[in-house]
Formats: C-alpha cells, structure tokens, sequence
C-alpha cells in the first residue's frame, strides 16, 4: 500500500490539446472529494486552461516548452509521455487519462503507437499484455488489432492472437466484471464472413480454428460474424436502453469496432485499457487540436472515463 493506491491519478495529457481543459471541467463538474483525486500535470498548464475548485494534489512535471494550443510539437509529446510514466510509478487504483497525440510523442523521442503502449511498457509484469476496451454502460467492443495500417490487419490476425486476446477478455470479465460465463459476438474479418472463402479466407483459415481451441476452454463465443449486420440488434438494444445480446463484441481492426459504439454513444464511451494490474480510463477522442484553446470542449466523455473508476 501507499498513499496513491486508493487514488485515481489523471493525467492531463498533450498540453497543446484539450486534455487539461476537459479534466478541469470534468473535475468542476463531478466535484469529487480530493481526498480520491491526484491529478499528474504541471501547474503552468492547468492554469493556461482554467481553474479547479476542488483543492486537489497536484504532482507536478516539470515542463519548460511553450504552450501553443493547436501545436504538435516535440516537447509537448515528451511531457505527455513523462506524465504517463509518473502515474505508473505512484501505482494509483486507477488511471485516467487525458488525450494524447501520437506524432507529438514520436517526436520527443517516444516510438509508441499510443498511450495503450505506453503503460504497458510500465505497468506489465509476468507477460502481462495490454488490452483496448471500449466500453458505454454494457455496450462493449475489444480490438484484436489497434492502431496499425489496415493493410497490415489480416497478417495480424493470427489463430494465436484470437485466443489470447480473448482469454485475456474472460479474465477481465470473470475476475472485475464477476460474470463467470461472458457471451463474446467476433466479427469477421471480410464482407459476408467470407462466403466460404469467396471473399477471403481468413475466416475458414484462422478465426475458425482460434474459435474451437477457445470454446474448448470454455469460452462462449460466436462463429466469425459479417461485422455490418452483427451490429445492429446491439445498437437497438443500446438505444431502448434494454440488454444488448453479447457481453462483448470482439472487433478485428479499429474502425470495425468503434464506429457502431461512437455512432450512438460519442460522448458516453470510455477507452479502457485492461490485462495490467491497473486499469486505466480514457475518454474515446483525441486531442482535438483544431479547437484547442477555445474553451469549447465538451467535458462528458472526460466526465465518463473518471465516473467509471468510481463505481
């Protein structure tokens, strides 16, 4: 134990985005005690932003680079990457992310494809592995491949990534969730599921195979399904606020999977990173640079990701 580990720790993100704009909002808004709160940033940037109501700790990192709201610059992605790594080092309950831009990162020196990766990095012990989880009330989608080129999907998509990845999604929702036996609806990778290898073989070649070596461990979970209809009974469902039909969808690439969830629930949709020891909450866009600055900022998808780690 120590003094973080009952604390959610938020970071602020690329400090020429909206993340420090969107967590002190949220924060206003939400009201919470400080006593649950420490918030990763540097004062500096807070105040550029706006103002806390809340006496909340502040931990602060050090940042001397210029705040240019709307400017993707290299130190701005070294401070984000230096905020991440300090809310894995205090080893809070959970952390809560604010956006951060990819490029920036890449430019102070960080070759990470996200923050996912990141605490991985910092975070994983005994061949942990990180997941992406995108989550609004029960509707749920897990990406078996996150940001990488659409072109590259099919070759990543391997027999052995289909069963660990959803091993992983069991554990989550056996030893957080508490439901024993999760329903998992997988879409397929080609149009109409392939049409037996019509379309593209992956399907008969790889999903298939992964499927019988996870149900014979017990896993619930459906043939490869065509993607553009398997959707659409769980977005109803969702809509009519009534139990959607799987526990979660298990999405190939990324834009398969977010874009039936974003579609009706943008601003209620939370990033999760689970498989690690902490889990971390995100709100599901990025950084937002083209409004950067403004004040305009919607709050709710912030407001989202810290009311999960309360409840």
């Amino acid at each position: 134990m120590n003094k973080y580990s009952n604390k959610i720790a938020i970071t602020t993100g690329d400090p020429n985005g909206i993340g420090a704009e969107i967590t002190i909002k949220a924060l206003n808004m939400l009201n919470i005690p400080p006593k649950d709160i420490v918030i990763v940033s540097n004062s500096k940037v807070l105040n550029t932003y706006g103002y806390i109501q809340n006496n909340y700790e502040i931990i602060e990192v050090d940042y001397n680079g210029k705040i240019r709201p709307g400017e993707v610059s290299a130190d701005a992605g070294d401070f984000s990457f230096r905020l991440l790594e300090k809310a894995c080092e205090i080893k809070p309950k959970f952390i809560v992310t604010a956006p951060t831009s990819k490029e920036a990162m890449n430019l102070g020196g960080h070759k990470f494809s996200g923050q996912t990766e990141v605490l991985e990095k910092f975070l994983a012990r005994d061949g942990q592995k990180a997941e992406m989880l995108f989550v609004s009330k029960d509707f749920r989608v897990l990406l078996l491949t996150r940001h990488i080129p659409l072109k590259d999907v099919s070759k990543a998509l391997t027999k052995g990534l289909i069963i660990e990845k959803t091993e992983r999604l069991r554990s989550y929702f056996q030893n957080k969730l508490f439901i024993s036996r999760p329903s998992f609806a997988l879409c397929a990778l080609n149009p109409h599921a392939g049409e037996n290898g019509l379309i593209g073989e992956e399907e008969e070649k790889v999903m298939l195979p992964a499927i019988e070596a996870v149900r014979n461990r017990g896993i619930n979970i459906t043939n490869p399904l065509p993607a553009d209809t398997l959707f659409i009974n769980g977005v109803q469902n969702y809509l009519k606020g009534e139990k959607l039909p799987y526990d979660c969808y298990i999405a190939c690439y990324h834009d398969q999977g977010l874009i039936p969830i974003k579609s009706v629930a943008s601003e209620k949709t939370v990033n999760m990173t689970i498989g690690l020891d902490i889990i971390r909450t995100s709100p599901s866009h990025g950084t937002a640079f083209d409004i950067a600055g403004k004040n305009i900022a919607n709050p709710e998808s912030m407001m989202e990701a810290v009311k999960y780690c309360l409840y």
